[in-house]
């Protein structure tokens, strides 16, 4: 468990009522298939829903889109075309042809599965560590997006570790400080003493049930095919991608979870979007999947505004 714990952030929403799915227009069959990238590589892509593309970008690195699908996210379909696709490197997607993970090659292959698509706008919807990734997308290609939505999502993964250092903290008593400018050690310490108490699930979640539920699923995640190891070794992954921020100047949604210890749950102050809605859910990082009502009220009313 302590590796697959390991990144959660580093990992990553409800049914409709019945009258709601009455009311629904009838979904349209998924469709499976592979895009072929430039380079070669095969991401795993799947459409499904209606109304206009949203193409999610799981968290991870080196999760899957699936998770999402699976814990509710396939609901936003009544509304939303979604598109889940596996990240180069991750679940159900081939390793990188030419073993380049960069962020400028992840943007790319968001760009790819658009322009094959015949998509000329969408929306673009991140969970957790994708929100670099994403975020990098709407900073390259805003001509190409209705909006932004950032799911409990971090742009700063050391920021985001000293959230998750200082609650480990406060739930194992330790006194874990990072010296140095050495995140990664002092992330790696918090989890042992978290592990030591089996409180490893109480970044995600303060349920038992819950972070069940997504082991369950992420249980069938083929294994580790590229990105997932070489993705600590990419120095750019570490750096403060709130910077981008003022520059992107298209809607954005940002939707916070007050009790997210793997981001933080003051995280999203840090962004600087001049066309930002934020909204705080009563929630942890799984909020898409716990608190699935309001998460999909605000996705919806943040589509319908444009």
């Amino acid at each position: 468990m302590m590796k697959t714990f390991y990144l959660f952030f580093i990992a990553l929403l409800v049914p409709f009522s019945l009258n709601a799915q009455q009311n629904s227009p009838k979904p349209t069959p998924a469709n499976e298939f592979f895009t072929t990238t430039a380079d070669g590589t095969k991401l795993f892509t799947k459409v499904s829903g209606n109304g206009d593309y949203c193409i999610y970008v799981h968290g991870g690195p080196g999760m899957w889109s699936r998770s999402f699908e699976d814990l509710k996210g396939k609901t936003l379909e009544s509304k939303l075309k979604m598109v889940y696709y596996d990240q180069r490197g991750s679940g159900r997607s081939g390793a990188a042809s030419n073993g380049d993970y960069s962020v400028a090659k992840m943007v790319d292959d968001i760009e790819t599965i658009r322009s094959k698509l015949g998509a000329e706008k969408v929306y673009l919807m991140a969970h957790s560590f994708g929100g670099i990734i994403a975020a990098s997308y709407a900073k390259r290609y805003p001509e190409h997006l209705k909006g932004l939505i950032l799911v409990n999502s971090t742009l700063y993964l050391n920021n985001s570790v000293e959230s998750q250092v200082a609650y480990a903290n406060s739930l194992t008593g330790s006194k874990i400080q990072i010296q140095d400018g050495q995140h990664m050690p002092a992330l790696g310490e918090a989890m042992g003493k978290l592990s030591e108490k089996n409180l490893l699930y109480k970044l995600l979640t303060d349920s038992e049930e819950s972070f069940a539920a997504l082991n369950k699923i992420d249980a069938e995640r083929p294994e580790e095919n590229g990105f997932r190891n070489n993705v600590w070794s990419i120095n750019e992954y570490y750096g403060d991608f709130t910077k981008l921020t003022p520059d992107i100047k298209i809607p954005v949604l940002v939707i916070s979870g007050k009790k997210d210890w793997a981001v933080g749950p003051d995280h999203y102050k840090l962004f600087k979007f001049p066309n930002q809605t934020v909204s705080e859910i009563d929630g942890g990082h799984l909020i898409y999947f716990e608190k699935n009502d309001e998460f999909r009220k605000q996705v919806f009313k943040f589509i319908n505004s444009k």
